[in-house]
């Protein structure tokens, strides 16, 4: 996956509480196995109507957000059913980070292991960039994954946490098997010792 370092993009607003995955991504489109292609139906049931129109007061419908690559939403973002699909639609939109109070514990889990920034920050917090956000295509955000900061339009920046073990595989570009991977030599000697002393195994 790519290496998260530094972002700066427009911020969409989306002030909405338990947004869950089906609101994401609606069901009938976990058909695919491909991680691609899954951005045209990101929210769609918010973006268009049953005939296919897009609905304008949605906000990625609005020209200045058409292209944003952070999303500031709600808390429990994230909720309901585990689909890794909703981290892919997202990624397939060009969102690379999504800051809110709270989000679902297992699509935090897939955002990681698919290259995307979630950012926990205090309710009170989040409404300030509910404001910034609205600003349209002023809206400009700056992440630095390194240095734990987001910098708001007016250049002010806010700070935040992160477990050590998600910022290092968010770095290095690195899901479950990547990370595995870095051990490779280690798993190779413990093999080959292990067959030396259990030949039979």
């Amino acid at each position: 996956m790519d290496k998260f370092t530094t972002l700066t993009g427009i911020a969409a607003p989306l002030p909405m509480i338990n947004v869950d995955t089906d609101m994401i991504i609606p069901k009938q489109y976990l058909k695919t196995i491909k991680r691609t292609g899954l951005g045209k139906h990101l929210f769609d049931e918010m973006r268009f109507t049953p005939e296919g129109e897009e609905i304008p007061e949605f906000i990625l419908n609005q020209d200045a957000y058409r292209n944003a690559q952070i999303l500031i939403a709600d808390e429990n973002f994230g909720c309901g059913s585990s689909r890794e699909h909703a981290p892919w639609a997202l990624l397939d939109f060009g969102i690379r980070c999504v800051i809110a109070p709270s989000f679902a514990d297992i699509f935090f889990n897939n955002c990681v292991n698919n290259g995307i920034l979630c950012i926990e920050l205090p309710d009170w917090e989040v409404h300030r960039l509910f404001a910034d956000a609205g600003l349209g295509a002023n809206a400009r955000f700056t992440i630095d994954l390194e240095a734990q900061t987001i910098t708001r339009p007016d250049g002010e920046k806010v700070e935040f946490d992160i477990d050590a073990a998600r910022k290092h595989r968010l770095l290095n570009g690195l899901d479950e098997i990547g990370l595995t991977m870095q051990m490779d030599d280690q798993i190779s000697d413990f093999e080959a010792e292990r067959g030396e002393k259990h030949p039979w195994v």
